[in-house]
Order: C-alpha cells, then structure tokens, then sequence
C-alpha cells in the first residue's frame, strides 16, 4: 500500500510540469497571435511598419511557463495559498511582459523570503501567535508586497513596451524611473521580511522600539535592532543584484557601453531594503497597535489580559506593508536620479 502511495506521488510529479507545459505553450502561442494581429491592423493604419509592437512568442511563453513555475513552487513549499498562487500568476505574468529584469526582483524576493520565513522556525512558534509554516502568503498578502510594482509594470507596457533597458535617466529618464520603482518596492518588502525573519531569531538581546529606543520583546510591531537593519539593507541588496545580473545579460552590449554605469543598481536595492523597512517600523510603531498577553505572546489587538506596548489601532499588518512599499517605491527613483547624476 506505502509502496502503490509512494508510486503515484513520483508519477504525479513527473505528469504535473507536463501538464502545465501543455497548457503554457498554447496559452502563450494564443498571445503571440491576438499581438500579432493587433500590430497589423495598427500600423496599416499609421501607414508604416511597427515591427517593435511584436512581442516575441519566446516572451509570451516565458509570461506563461515562469509564473505557472513560480505559483506550483509556491504551493508546494507552503509559501502561498491556493488565493495567493492564483494572485501571483496574474502578477508574474505582467510583470514578465514587460521587462526580464523586473519579473528578477519579484523571483528574488519570492524565494529568498520564503527562505528567511522558514528561518529558525521553532523559534517564532514561541513569538507568533497565528504563525504558519512556510509563510503560507494569502490573496491579501501578495496584494500588499507586489500590488505597487505590479501597477508600475503596468505603466511601464503602456509607456515603455515590453523590452530591457539600462537605468540611464538621461537617456531613458521614463523607464528608469518606473524600473527603479519596481525594484523599490521589491526591494522595501525583501528588506522588511529579512529583517522580521531573520533578524528577530539571529539577535540576542530584545530589540529597540524606533520611536524612543526603549527596549520591547522579540515580535512587537515597530521594534529594531542593529542586526535587523543590516539584513534589511543585505536583503534589498538581493533585488538589486538579481536585477543587475538580469540586465547585464538581456541588454544588448552597446546599449549598456552607451549607457550609465549599471552597478550602482545593487547600491540602490540596499537603500530600498533599508528605508523600507525602516518606513515599515515607524508605521508600525506609531500606527499598529502590539500589546503582550498572558502567555508572553505579541498579539495586535487589545483585550482581556493584554498589556499595551505601543502604537494605536489604525492600521494592521498588510496596511503597513502596502504604505511602506509605496512610499519606498515613489520615493527611490528620485534618490537614484542622484546617484546617477
């Protein structure tokens, strides 16, 4: 019977990437051809040839294979739900589209988070009250840390197309700006989670509340420590560096000889991570109520036997991440306008 169990569960896993191949190739091809007649009828009526409207089939099948990939990933390693996987693909999907390098910083964010959730994990069992295995990101979830980049890859294809560019706000002021935005908000939500997953089970004393530096217990909304803020300003560095590397082998190399030096992009994920999360603390100090109840346990709604610690009742957890990865994103583009100026 363990044996007949065990045989079906390898043949699953061997007919499931099949099956999904089967339905991205048709899916993607479908794309290619409504683009292609869409392109047609459009440059018949400008009288000229717009060949730079035909999104190669190759992009279309990898906007299918890569989120499918990502989304049964996901799910098999319980970092999302069935809403969150369902969410995702949506996201992945446009955000593929539209440039290599920003689907990078949503792949980059995507697994290296979900590594740092499962980081240690006996040990936030004892901070984290509703804590899940593996994260297990819901519908909600997913809308906070990538709704922002999502709508700027939106304006991105409608701005800019689907094609990689340096960062080069000289020469490519628009797309820059909407790329350093993307990686911004990745970047921000990367951050965040390495320093509340990783930094909250790695430093040994408690942390500091970053409003007044009183000290507060592992887990309370709002509260840092030196470590913390270090992995933030490491896991931001992560999206950057995914988003180098992608561009430096999507772009052509007299593009990138013509263009800015394309490093300090790792730099500015490292910003982003910091002053995200940095966002996140404050909101979450000021704006999110923690309080302790009986069992020692960091809980964010008053009640029967639970202490105050700080903030107020205004904003839960997704409210704070979806404000801080907003600001984050509005507010890089312009600190790298400086550093690349």
């Amino acid at each position: 019977m363990v044996s007949l169990q065990n045989y079906e569960n390898h043949r699953s896993h061997i007919i499931m990437p099949v099956f999904l191949s089967a339905c991205a190739i048709p899916i993607s091809m479908l794309f290619w051809f409504i683009n292609v007649i869409y392109s047609t009828f459009y440059s018949d009526s400008k009288n000229q040839v717009k060949d730079e409207l035909v999104v190669s089939p190759w992009r279309w099948l990898i906007a299918v294979m890569l989120p499918l990939f990502m989304a049964f990933w996901g799910l098999k390693r319980k970092s999302v739900n069935l809403s969150g996987a369902i969410l995702g693909l949506w996201m992945g999907f446009i955000l593929t589209l539209t440039s290599f390098a920003h689907v990078a910083c949503l792949v980059a964010f995507f697994v290296t988070s979900s590594k740092a959730t499962k980081f240690r994990s006996h040990l936030k069992k004892k901070l984290e009250v509703d804590y899940k295995e593996g994260g297990q990101r819901n519908w909600i979830q997913v809308l906070c840390n990538g709704g922002m980049a999502t709508q700027l890859a939106f304006l991105y294809l409608l701005d800019v197309g689907c094609i990689e560019r340096p960062i080069d706000f000289d020469k490519y002021y628009r797309s820059s700006w909407l790329s350093v935005g993307i990686l911004g908000a990745f970047a921000c939500c990367n951050g965040d989670t390495w320093a509340s997953e990783i930094g909250s089970v790695v430093s040994n004393g408690d942390p500091f509340l970053i409003t007044n530096r009183s000290k507060v217990p592992k887990g309370t909304n709002g509260g840092v420590s030196w470590i913390g803020l270090l992995v933030s300003l490491l896991g931001g560095m992560a999206v950057g560096l995914s988003h180098y590397i992608t561009v430096l082998m999507t772009v052509d190399t007299i593009v990138l000889q013509l263009a800015a030096p394309q490093w300090p992009i790792i730099i500015i994920g490292g910003i982003g991570g910091l002053f995200g999360s940095i966002i996140d603390s404050i909101l979450g100090a000021t704006l999110q109520y923690s309080g302790i109840n009986e069992k020692g346990i960091i809980v964010e709604h008053p009640g029967k036997g639970v202490k105050h610690i700080s903030g107020r009742q205004v904003l839960d957890n997704h409210s704070v991440n979806l404000l801080s990865s907003v600001i984050t994103a509005l507010t890089l583009p312009e600190i790298a306008k400086v550093v690349w100026f």
